[in-house]
């Protein structure tokens, strides 16, 4: 984060990670003075950094906002979040209040006019609406990996896009193998996704016991399952498709693109036109909603209106400008500094991509409030029948079975022979006890399976079977995948000559 301060005839510009540290005194850096003539660069040192900020601390930044940034901002928060609110569901649904816990998720809400528009339960809205939330987060992350990320570089995506593929084709075969008929066949796609905000929160967990390079490695993975999820969900898991309906949304979408090509950078059109428009029409055509969603985000523009350079150079100016301005003593700031820095606020705007700012905020509510009330709607299981009756039905052996070690051998199996084949080599830091790791480790499915075993059912037999083949999988693969990683194998000492 970058950080700006003024000191009498200089602009003093450091850099420090507000995550690393919980307290600023005596923190002991150095930094870069730039003089406001010739601007030369020279080192310098500072202490007691918490008498140099001239910021006013509240009650409320103290007790609410510093806390709950903290909080939000903490890598391994969010899957804890997620994981409570699965935990909560479970027990509230096998408990005396389980009938009103799923009564709850019943009830129906209508929004429209007259007799113009959309009524469903609240689980459907949740499923349908929020969650679309969540892939339109996806699709922003795809998005921006395909430009920017692993996956730009093709020597870099080999590996992971590779293990991405197995891990999504093995599950479904043993799946299959388990569940050949119908209905039961239909679940095939429901062990071959894998819950980033899980795994990745596991890693996390683990802290430097892992390399940066494995953290990179499974998150191309996962999202790779979520470009195979998203495929899944739009070409065999849709019902009766309206092509009236189906049009009206590819018009939308011809709109979003054209805005895109011709420049709109305004985020609320693409909302306005993105929900109003081309969600609304796919939840009506029958094409899966969400799907919607991953398509608008691959609409909104990834360049930047002011480059780096020109942006910088426009900083110092205004940062000159707003040092030279006459202040008025007053709480307020004077008309002229108003002005500088709603320019100041504007470039800042300007370089930064309106992807990478819907990204970035809409990120904390994904995380703290789509993805946890999905899992309190969805993980909710009633067990009311024989758990041996469970442990041996082919739904949940199919499942877990899939996601478990079918995860485990795609992913593992398939980095293997791309090295044995010397088609690719593994990451900078990584070996084959981290691949093993994230391979158990990309059985978490959650999220995704629970999403699309919703799709995949019409019977709520099948859907709780499905449920507890995924709760179980995900806990045992999680825990594995966890102990794999954390324990370091001893180093041996070899000793050479006649003993």
């Amino acid at each position: 984060m970058l950080k700006l301060y003024f000191h009498r005839c200089r602009i003093t510009v450091f850099t420090i990670n507000l995550s690393s540290y919980n307290s600023f005194e005596g923190y002991n850096s150095y930094q870069k003075t730039v003089t406001r003539s010739a601007r030369e660069i020279i080192p310098c040192r500072f202490f007691k950094l918490k008498e140099d900020i001239a910021m006013r601390i509240e009650p409320v930044d103290t007790w609410v906002l510093n806390p709950v940034g903290r909080f939000i901002n903490n890598s391994t928060t969010s899957g804890i979040v997620l994981f409570t609110s699965a935990l909560v569901a479970m027990v509230v649904s096998n408990s005396p209040w389980a009938e009103a816990y799923h009564h709850l998720w019943e009830h129906e809400f209508y929004f429209g006019i007259d007799d113009f528009g959309v009524r469903k339960s609240l689980h459907h809205w949740i499923n349908d609406g929020l969650m679309a939330v969540f892939f339109f987060v996806v699709g922003l992350e795809l998005k921006r990996e395909i430009v920017a990320g692993e996956l730009s570089k093709p020597k870099n995506a080999i590996l992971p896009l590779a293990a991405g593929i197995g891990g999504m084709l093995v599950p479904a075969l043993i799946y299959y193998a388990f569940n050949p008929d119908q209905p039961l066949q239909d679940g095939w796609g429901i062990p071959m996704a894998t819950d980033i905000a899980f795994a990745l929160g596991i890693l996390y967990m683990l802290g430097n016991k892992v390399p940066i390079s494995l953290k990179i490695f499974l998150t191309a993975l996962a999202i790779t399952d979520d470009v195979g999820a998203v495929l899944v969900i739009a070409f065999f898991y849709t019902s009766d498709i309206s092509m009236v309906s189906l049009a009206t949304g590819a018009g939308f979408m011809a709109v979003l693109v054209t805005a895109n090509l011709i420049g709109v950078r305004n985020t609320l059109f693409y909302g306005v036109v993105g929900i109003g428009g081309l969600w609304l029409a796919f939840l009506m055509s029958g094409v899966h909603a969400t799907i919607a969603a991953v398509l608008a985000a691959f609409t909104i523009p990834v360049s930047v209106k002011l480059k780096e350079k020109v942006f910088i150079d426009r900083a110092y100016k205004l940062l000159d400008d707003f040092k030279l301005a006459l202040p008025n003593n007053q709480p307020t700031v004077t008309d002229e500094q108003l002005l500088i820095l709603e320019k100041f606020r504007l470039a800042s705007k300007r370089a930064i991509t309106p992807l990478q700012r819907l990204e970035h905020g809409l990120h904390p509510f994904v995380a703290f409030i789509v993805m946890p009330v999905f899992a309190l709607a969805n993980a909710g299981i009633t067990i009311s029948a024989d758990l041996s009756d469970l442990v041996t039905n082919t739904v949940v052996l199919g499942v877990a079975a899939g996601l478990i070690f079918g995860k485990f051998a795609g992913v593992v199996g398939t980095v293997y022979l791309l090295q044995k084949f010397k088609i690719a080599d593994l990451p900078v830091g990584l070996n084959m006890r981290h691949i093993v790791g994230a391979g158990l480790l990309a059985g978490v499915g959650f999220t995704m399976s629970l999403f699309i075993a919703e799709l995949a059912f019409t019977d709520k037999d099948y859907i709780l079977q499905a449920k507890v083949g995924i709760l179980a999988a995900s806990l045992i693969a999680g825990i594995a995948g966890y102990f794999v990683l954390a324990v370091k194998p001893k180093e041996t000492l070899s000793v050479k000559g006649d003993l």
